[in-house]
């Protein structure tokens, strides 16, 4: 069985948009093994997005991150990877279609709700940098 590491951001908490979210991921026959509710340091930030720190928008992404806590989870399925990522929708919310998580719920693409693994291998990484070594 894949698994693949989902994380609600901070607007998500704070717009209560957690149990529906979950309801989704429910619904389309994943199964949530682990999840925690936490905050994000900047350390662990700066590793999670070493890919883009040389974008001009990296200390605002940072600033965001940290701005509340954050529900992490080790989420497991059938292909859920891409699975997944179609569910959650493109970065950028005017690209993502009604039906999806970003479709339906953003409505800025600094904060879009929901982050997703996107490959089995970063999802790996993610899972042990986030829940350890499971």
């Amino acid at each position: 069985m894949e698994q693949t590491y989902i994380m609600l951001k901070p607007d998500a908490v704070k717009r209560k948009l957690v149990g529906q979210i979950i309801k989704r991921i429910e619904e389309k026959g994943y199964n949530i093994v682990d999840m925690k509710m936490f905050t994000l340091t900047e350390e662990v930030l700066h590793e999670h997005y070493a890919h883009i720190k040389d974008n001009p928008v990296f200390p605002e992404l940072i600033k965001f991150m940290t701005s509340g806590p954050v529900v992490g989870m080790i989420v497991e399925g059938n292909e859920v990877v891409k699975g997944m990522r179609i569910l959650i929708g493109p970065t950028k919310w005017f690209d993502a279609l009604p039906g999806t998580i970003r479709g339906d719920y953003c409505n800025f693409t600094g904060e879009n709700l929901i982050h997703g693994s996107d490959s089995i291998e970063n999802a790996q990484i993610e899972i042990e940098r986030f829940f350890g070594n499971k």
